[in-house]
């Protein structure tokens, strides 16, 4: 039997479903009602939206991996938030739909979260500065992925801090290229900057 989707959703998407032999070990019935009803519980997808910037993911959750082998269910997601209150609450959402049907949860590999600032000195003075330098205005943009200022927040509350370099594609995988055109700009606006920032004594 082969269905395809006509909607315009996943219009190329086509599934096939063939006759096949019963292996020789099957699941449980009760497991694995245990199981479909812990996956359709599981969060997935966005958390919640940001109170402060308009049509910003403040968190969201990502259901990455689900596999049965060897009588064993495992199952990854992931979870990301600018602010930490909220990522502990995605991730205690994800805890409870697991635990529920009786998993043992590990949770590991916490990347801070960096809050936008709307209201951030520097975020004013590059604005300014960008403006002047390529007489156009700058796109600025609010993400709730893990970044390094996420790490130096945490240990230095309260910096100013911004992110912004060259022009990248790919980014965190084995085709992660650099647009070579974008650097001599993002080179020369950085040192532009640099002579505008105050010095503290």
């Amino acid at each position: 039997m082969c269905i395809r989707d006509s909607n315009s959703i996943e219009p190329s998407l086509v599934v096939v479903a063939e006759e096949t032999a019963l292996p020789k070990e099957v699941m449980g019935q009760a497991d694995f009602v245990k199981i479909v009803n812990a996956l359709y519980a599981l969060p997935n997808g966005v958390f919640r939206m940001s109170p402060d910037i308009q049509d910003l993911v403040e968190a969201s959750t990502n259901l990455a991996r689900v596999i049965v082998k060897d009588g064993k269910f495992i199952t990854q997601s992931l979870q990301r938030s600018s602010v930490e209150s909220t990522k502990d609450d995605v991730a205690n959402a994800v805890r409870a739909s697991l635990e529920g049907m009786g998993c043992s949860v590990s949770q590991s590999g916490d990347y801070p979260g960096w809050k936008p600032n709307p209201d951030s000195d520097i975020l004013r003075l590059m604005v300014k500065l960008y403006q002047d330098s390529f007489n156009k205005e700058p796109k600025v943009e609010a993400c709730h992925a893990g970044l390094e200022c996420g790490i130096l927040g945490a240990h230095f509350p309260g910096m100013d801090m911004i992110s912004f370099g060259p022009t990248i594609r790919g980014a965190h995988s084995p085709d992660e290229r650099v647009q070579i055109s974008s650097v001599q700009k993002f080179w020369s606006y950085l040192l532009a900057v640099l002579k505008e920032i105050p010095s503290v004594e």
